[in-house]
Parts: C-alpha cells; sequence; structure tokens
C-alpha cells in the first residue's frame, strides 16, 4: 500500500506510467480512485498519473472529521508537495473538480492546470434540493436500494434503457463494496461538505490554464451549472464540443479522455490543441482589460452517463 501520512490522516494513492507532465486525478463524491476505472490506462499510456483516495473514502483514513473541500484540497495539495512531481495537471470530476478549484485558489504552486468534468462551484436551487433528497436517501436506505435510487441521477434515460445490464451491474458493485460502521456518517459529512462548497466569487482569482466540461444529458450537475463559469473568468474563450461520448466507465470512453488531454502536454500544446479545429469546431472570443488571466475554455460533451 502506498499511503502518505499528512494532514492527521494516511492518504491512499496509487501511481501509474512512467512520463511528464503528471495528472492528479480526483474522484466524485465516492472519492474512491478506482472510480476513473478504464481512464486510469488511458492517462499511464503518456503520463505519470496519481490516483489518489479523499479522506473518508476507500484506502484512506475513514476520519471523524476534516469534511471541507479547503481541506480536502490541502491533502492532495501535501500529497503532489511530498511527490515532488508538481504543479500537477489536476482534473476533478465533479466533486474532484471543486477541490481543485481550492487547490488552483489556495494552492497554486500544486497546480499547472485545472480541468473540471461536470463539477460545481456553488449549488443551485436544483442541485441543492437533488443533494437534500440524495442525503435523506443515504440516512435511511439500505445500499442496494440506496444505489438504484442514485442510477436515477447518475445515468440518463437513454443509456439506462439501451444498457439496463450495465446499470444493474453498476448498483451491484456499488452496493456490494464493503462499508465500515462509520461510513454511512461518512457519507453524509461528505454530501454536507460539497453542499457547504462555495468558491463561486473567486474563480475569476484562478491563474492556471483551465478546461470546464459537462455532458449535455447531465442531470447530477446540470450543463448550465457549468456553461456559466466562463463568464465570471476576466478572459473567456467559448468552446463548444459536440459529441456522442458516454461517461469514463462506457465502452467508448476514449472521447472523455479526450476532452481532457490537451491540457496535460504544457500551456504551449494546451494551446495549439485547442486551436485545431479537428478537436475543437470555432470559436467565438470575449476578452477583458486583463490579459494575465488564463482564460477558462468550455467544452460539452453529449454524455450519456454521469458518475458524481
Amino acid at each position: 500500500m502506498t499511503t502518505l501520512n499528512t494532514q492527521g490522516i494516511s492518504l491512499y494513492y496509487e501511481v501509474y506510467g512512467n512520463s511528464s507532465h503528471p495528472p492528479i486525478l480526483l474522484s466524485g463524491l465516492g472519492g474512491s480512485g478506482k472510480s476513473w476505472s478504464t481512464q486510469i490506462d488511458r492517462f499511464a499510456t503518456d503520463y505519470y498519473v496519481v490516483v489518489p483516495d479523499h479522506r473518508g473514502t476507500g484506502r484512506s483514513t475513514h476520519a471523524r472529521s476534516g469534511y471541507t473541500t479547503t481541506q480536502l484540497a490541502t491533502d492532495m495539495a501535501s500529497l503532489v508537495e511530498h511527490l515532488a512531481v508538481g504543479p500537477m495537471h489536476v482534473v476533478g470530476a465533479s466533486t474532484g473538480g471543486a477541490i481543485g478549484q481550492y487547490m488552483a485558489l489556495d494552492h497554486p504552486q500544486t497546480v499547472r492546470t485545472l480541468t473540471m468534468v461536470a463539477s460545481f462551484a456553488r449549488f443551485d436551487a436544483f442541485v441543492q434540493r437533488e443533494f437534500e433528497v440524495r442525503r435523506k436517501m443515504a440516512a435511511e436506505w439500505e445500499r442496494p436500494a440506496l444505489f438504484s435510487g442514485y442510477a436515477l441521477f447518475l445515468f440518463s434515460p437513454n443509456y439506462t434503457r439501451e444498457h439496463p445490464d450495465q446499470v444493474t451491474a453498476w448498483i451491484e458493485r456499488a452496493a456490494a463494496e464493503p462499508t465500515g460502521p462509520e461510513d454511512r456518517e461518512i457519507a453524509l459529512w461528505r454530501i454536507d461538505m460539497i453542499a457547504a462548497h462555495d468558491a463561486l466569487a473567486r474563480l475569476g482569482d484562478i491563474r492556471q490554464p483551465t478546461l470546464v466540461v459537462c455532458g449535455d444529458h447531465d442531470f447530477c450537475t446540470p450543463l448550465p451549472h457549468s456553461k456559466k463559469w466562463p463568464a465570471r473568468s476576466l478572459a473567456l474563450s467559448w468552446r463548444s464540443l459536440r459529441t456522442a461520448a458516454i461517461w469514463w466507465r462506457t465502452k467508448r470512453e476514449r472521447r472523455s479522455f479526450r476532452s481532457s488531454a490537451p491540457l496535460l502536454g504544457s500551456t504551449d500544446r494546451f494551446r495549439e490543441a485547442s486551436e485545431r479545429e479537428a478537436f475543437f469546431p470555432p470559436m467565438t472570443n470575449a476578452l477583458t482589460a486583463n490579459a494575465f488571466v488564463p482564460p477558462f475554455w468550455w467544452t460539452h460533451l453529449t454524455c450519456l452517463k454521469h458518475s458524481s
């Protein structure tokens, strides 16, 4: 087991690959690095990849305290500094994107670029209501029913209709994960953590090149939730990518990998890749007076499945 004792916990992580331009993959609300599934191998083909388990999840310490996105950002920044491979390309899905925001804002020396996938800077009224319901489910329902209910938020109707066996298999795998006596309480703390997350007013202070990605079939953190973010940056480049991608644990995950890949080589490679019409269609530009702030790059995927 590879662990780092930091911030009062043992932080479990895995590393893959052996080349440069290292990304760190931050998972969603479930917190376990293995949720990246086949994407890990795709990244590891060309990059040195770090995949941690969040505090309270997987093989990291299931602590009784520290459940804020600022604290989890500090946990991850400590890992980057320990590995001495920073600054890193931070790729965060959902909750992982929220953690990445505070890494970029409060620990900028650890972040080379930031990719936020189906994430949030502050809950809107829809997502707030969604997680009020999900919190009640997490508090009261047994695991098979709980994950069957979660599947209604995480898989689109089309995907569920066309791939019922895969959805059922996901529910069964999730329900069968081993749990400890404290895990239900930790799950509630983690839902409270993301409900309290609010970095919206600070997004314009992020100085690293940043890519925002969301699926236009995303029900858990819907497209408009992410789409408004670039307008809050001081320099905006608008990108829209229409593709029939399905999210990372499905057989067409290659396209979702490609949505993050342009940031991972270098800032120059990121700019060059972003300008290729083979990857992005033509864009419109809107720049304000402060040209020193890197742009938020915006992409959306036609996405049939999302995992928070």
